[in-house]
């Protein structure tokens, strides 16, 4: 391997990115996907439209629905006794949740302590609705372990006692921005790698390679190192994006989050190889790019949805795909703090050196020098 030759094509290579000014976007890119996301994705659900059907009228009701009137996440829009109205409410897309208090409930809560409560929620969007449902529930239970105390109801002796873990202030940022993280380091390497090879066959450059003495590994090494070095940096910008301007808590080893990025880098990088090897135009590229990192980069990272409740093919999809055992990583260095002594994380980290190996090895297979 002729070092001198990789020399002259990484100069040529940091040059046209300056002169074409790609290496402006390697850096935008990266930070305006972590901000428009970090601040647009909201997992939580505020200000729940809640219509209350108050069929009791009493002392115990009204109590009732103060845990609902002191809460963030609901606003009371209105107080009937008619179910119909607040039918047509939620029909209406007005309200999100009725809620029906049933005549004689406090007189059945005191006398035979079993009294009923209905709970109607608007399910057009699953995730929302299982996310209201749960703040309903806890709100109830909450007003229900008040009474209980203070009026001696038996609860079944049931006493809930409850703690969030990783995450006590439940902010969306800390659960969003590591998985930006890794969907960032996917997609801006891959997009810029994607137009390295096809760029040159776009321009007939590519024939100065098949004409050179240059072997595929040097081309190879002097196209890919230079934007490895570079995106190398925006694991630093995006640890300081997260830490000081989402104030996301780092509990984990930062040689662990450095190491990972550093193997995930060299993955998208791969990717981006490939597509820019078997296409021949630029816009192709970047449109196949595009496909094969972001649309699995939402589905199967785990930000949206949690790996451990997919089935079937979606499981055996999330696993074929890097950005799976990278977020696994991302989220334990700054949420969780196990490091290496995390089996699952030893494992996440070998598969991602086994991506990469695969990639980079399937690529220079598939490199050839000369036209087909």
């Amino acid at each position: 391997m002729r070092i001198g030759a990789i020399k002259a094509y990484l100069l040529k290579e940091f040059k046209e990115l300056i002169r074409s000014r790609l290496i402006i976007l390697i850096y935008l890119v990266p930070t305006m996907i972590l901000l428009l996301f970090g601040y647009g994705i909201r997992l939580e659900v505020k200000h729940t439209r809640l219509v209350v059907v108050d069929e009791d009228r009493s002392t115990l009701s009204m109590k009732l629905l103060q845990n609902f009137t002191h809460s963030k996440y609901f606003q009371i829009l209105y107080t009937t006794t008619s179910y119909q109205d607040a039918l047509h409410k939620i029909k209406q897309a007005k309200a999100d949740v009725i809620l029906i208090i049933p005549a004689d409930f406090e007189k059945n809560l005191f006398h035979t302590h079993k009294a009923s409560l209905a709970i109607f929620i608007d399910g057009a969007f699953p995730l929302r609705a299982m996310t209201m449902q749960g703040y309903v529930e806890g709100a109830l239970i909450n007003a229900m372990e008040d009474f209980a105390q203070k009026y001696n109801i038996a609860m079944h002796h049931i006493a809930i006692v409850q703690r969030n873990l990783f995450n006590q202030a439940m902010r969306d940022e800390n659960a969003i921005v590591p998985g930006l993280i890794g969907l960032v380091l996917l997609v801006a390497p891959a997009l810029l790698a994607a137009l390295l090879i096809v760029k040159e066959k776009e321009y007939g450059t590519i024939f100065n390679f098949y004409s050179s003495p240059l072997t595929k590994s040097e081309f190879l090494i002097a196209k890919l190192l230079p934007v490895f070095l570079l995106h190398s940096l925006n694991i630093f910008i995006l640890f300081l994006w997260s830490t000081y301007l989402f104030v996301v808590p780092f509990r984990g080893s930062f040689w662990l989050y450095w190491l990972s990025s550093e193997i995930y880098i060299l993955i998208s990088l791969s990717i981006g190889l490939l597509v820019s090897i078997i296409t021949n135009r630029q816009i192709v590229a970047v449109v196949l790019t595009l496909i094969i990192t972001i649309i699995p980069g939402f589905l199967y990272s785990g930000i949206l949805m949690p790996i451990s409740s997919m089935q079937g093919e979606s499981y055996i999809e999330a696993h074929l795909f890097p950005i799976m055992y990278y977020n696994q990583i991302a989220y334990d260095t700054f949420l969780i703090g196990q490091g290496l002594a995390s089996q699952k994380n030893l494992l996440y980290l070998g598969i991602l050196i086994l991506y990469s190996i695969i990639l980079l090895t399937l690529g220079s297979l598939l490199m050839k020098k000369g036209m087909r």
